[in-house]
């Protein structure tokens, strides 16, 4: 058998992995939005860390910073939904590359296709998405987000720091050589 094959049930652990902890983001994700949208009123800020941290319910019609917020519904779903789509078949593509002993590498994709999966969901039932974690230092206020949002953060940092310990992006075999 060839080395870049792939045996029958070799690496169907890496795809549990992945898939197991994506679902637990999506669920949480959409638990916390869900408690915001029914105890919260649109705009209203609840602070936890005077100075620093609150909790305030908006709702992004946007991408990150709001890009895309001003174009069409017509324009805005269809293109975050081929976004999701791509991300999703992208994550895939790298994980099916990554060895099954890369866990960090593994764990990052999960955490990035959780978040997507996340605030798909939100585009797709409400047309925006729930956004409530407001950090802020005294009048300058990071753009609030979610926790799909920090998941996919973190999940692009620790995928980064993959690349930098030896793990990382899967190469071809070709790149190998």
């Amino acid at each position: 058998m060839a080395k870049d094959q792939i045996k029958p049930g070799d690496g169907l652990g890496k795809y549990v992995l992945v898939a197991s902890i994506a679902g637990v983001i999506v669920l949480l994700d959409q638990w916390t939005k869900l408690w915001v949208d029914a105890d919260m009123r649109l705009y209203q800020s609840i602070p936890v860390i005077d100075g620093f941290f609150s909790l305030t319910y908006v709702r992004n019609k946007g991408a990150a910073f709001s890009m895309f917020a001003d174009f069409p519904d017509s324009f805005r779903t269809p293109f975050f939904m081929v976004v999701t789509v791509v991300a999703v078949v992208g994550i895939g593509w790298f994980v099916r590359g990554t060895p099954r002993e890369d866990k960090l590498s593994l764990i990052s994709l999960a955490f990035i296709l959780g978040g997507a999966l996340g605030n798909a969901i939100d585009r797709l039932a409400y047309g925006s998405v729930v956004d409530f974690l407001d950090v802020y230092v005294n009048d300058w206020h990071w753009p609030a987000f979610n926790v799909a949002d920090a998941f996919i953060t973190t999940g692009v940092i620790l995928l980064l720091i993959a690349g930098f310990v030896g793990g990382g992006a899967p190469q071809s075999e070709e790149a190998k050589t």
